[in-house]
């Protein structure tokens, strides 16, 4: 019974991390690459989310609860399971070494983001605009930190990609694994460019 309950938990990990977290995760990207265009189409972009309807419904049970199963249970995986490393060394081994650890700075960087923006929106301390990502992304030290949690997120969602389509049986064949493999490596690549060259515009305007 315990190992049923691991393995569904497993698949749900998997999931939710891919669906909706994932999703979520391009579409918040795409938002904020609006600032490349100046603060007015990202403003204007950002405003379009807010006047959505039913967005506290939407956001509770999109993003914030499939989170933080996904979180949670990920922490235990990080702590609990083994790695080959030492004896194998070989390249999935180190994947999911990085996976584990970006998932960690991941839980981080979304805590504090989260703080930082939403919740401090939410209690009125702040507005969401171009000017209130400026403000925190001016200081060095939050840029570079910006700059670590935006990839280590990147790295964490594309290579989680690998693993969800291993887990769910779509790749089953070496070949079609090494296909997704070279699929992922693409994908990190192309959003992370997204997210950094935002991070840039906000704090250098350029």
């Amino acid at each position: 019974m315990a190992g049923t309950r691991g393995y569904v938990n497993r698949r749900l990990h998997s999931l939710l991390g891919v669906l909706p977290i994932g999703i979520f995760l391009i579409q918040h990207l795409t938002v904020n690459f609006f600032a490349t265009r100046g603060p007015e189409a990202f403003n204007a972009a950002a405003h379009v989310l807010e006047s959505l309807p039913y967005r506290y419904v939407l956001e509770i049970f999109i993003i914030y609860l499939p989170l933080l199963f996904h979180s949670i249970y990920g922490v235990y995986i990080a702590f609990t399971a083994k790695s080959n490393l030492s004896n194998f060394g070989h390249f999935r081994n180190w994947m999911f070494m990085f996976q584990r650890f970006t998932g960690i700075i991941t839980l981080i960087f979304i805590a504090w983001h989260v703080w930082e923006t939403r919740i401090a929106i939410g209690l009125g301390w702040a507005e969401l605009n171009y000017q209130l990502m400026e403000g925190i992304l001016t200081e060095p030290f939050f840029f570079w930190f910006y700059i670590i949690g935006v990839i280590s997120t990147t790295f964490h969602f594309s290579n989680g990609l690998w693993s969800f389509f291993v887990s769910w049986g779509i790749t089953v064949s070496p070949r079609s694994q090494l296909v997704m493999t070279y699929a992922s490596i693409i994908i990190f690549v192309a959003i992370s460019y997204v997210g950094v060259r935002t991070l840039i515009q906000f704090a250098y305007g350029v």
